[in-house]
């Protein structure tokens, strides 16, 4: 999969370097179509596959995403790529994988799947060993046990996690363009806006501590600095 990911972003780096060399000429707009034409549907094709990778092997692929948004937005190198993505409304590559097989859930909950997909996943409230418990109530696909992590890799396991981590607001969306623009607005509330104000914390904590104020006049900051990071553990 480590070759797939390089292979796919060298392709990427490729066109977006073409496309460096006329951006001024064609203008925002132009570029904005050739880079979802050349590079984002290079990035989205088939990429329920890398479910469950980690960071460090998406990496290469965000990178080309922030190429892109640089690209279109005629940003320097030394901006700051959030919120482009923001201004654009760009999901990062992992949010985007996440977005793939919720879809693909969405049409398990509602016949509009082939029979394979279907046969994958089982609903908690259909599982005999499951039926009694209190996420019987809900839309929550079992997860099965996994001996190794390779396991996290199938559809089996990663289509019902996905699933299950979305609010149930989201999952009971009938149509699919319903359900496409609430699970959007969740996952990129999720994984850029959270990533967004971690970062805007982390520099204003940075320059507390550099003046002293931190250490000296507001010890709890440093409380509730970590917490922001571990996500409040």
């Amino acid at each position: 999969m480590t070759q797939h990911v390089t292979k796919v972003a060298s392709v990427c780096f490729y066109h977006i370097r073409r496309l460096r060399q006329i951006r001024r000429r064609v203008g925002q707009d132009v570029t904005t179509r050739l880079v979802l034409a050349l590079v984002t549907t290079r990035l989205d094709y088939c990429n329920s596959q890398l479910a469950g990778l980690p960071q460090s092997t998406l990496e290469p692929l965000q990178r080309v995403q922030n190429c892109a948004a640089h690209l279109i937005l005629n940003l320097r190198q030394r901006d700051h790529v959030k919120p482009a993505l923001k201004q654009l409304h760009w999901l990062p590559i992992q949010a985007r994988v996440q977005f793939k097989l919720c879809m693909l859930m969405h049409g398990i909950h509602n016949s509009q799947c082939l029979a394979y997909l279907s046969d994958a996943v089982q609903l908690v409230a259909t599982t005999s060993t499951r039926e009694v418990l209190r996420s019987a109530a809900t839309t929550n696909n079992a997860t099965p046990r996994l001996r190794t992590k390779f396991g996290e890799h199938a559809f089996s396991h990663a289509g019902p996690a996905a699933w299950n981590r979305l609010p149930e607001a989201v999952r009971q969306a009938q149509t699919q363009l319903h359900f496409k623009k609430l699970l959007k607005t969740s996952l990129f509330n999720e994984f850029l806006w959270l990533h967004f104000s971690t970062d805007v914390v982390m520099s204003a904590f940075l320059m507390l501590r550099s003046f002293g104020v931190v250490n000296s006049c507001l010890p709890e900051v440093n409380y509730s600095y970590s917490r922001v990071i571990t996500g409040g553990a």
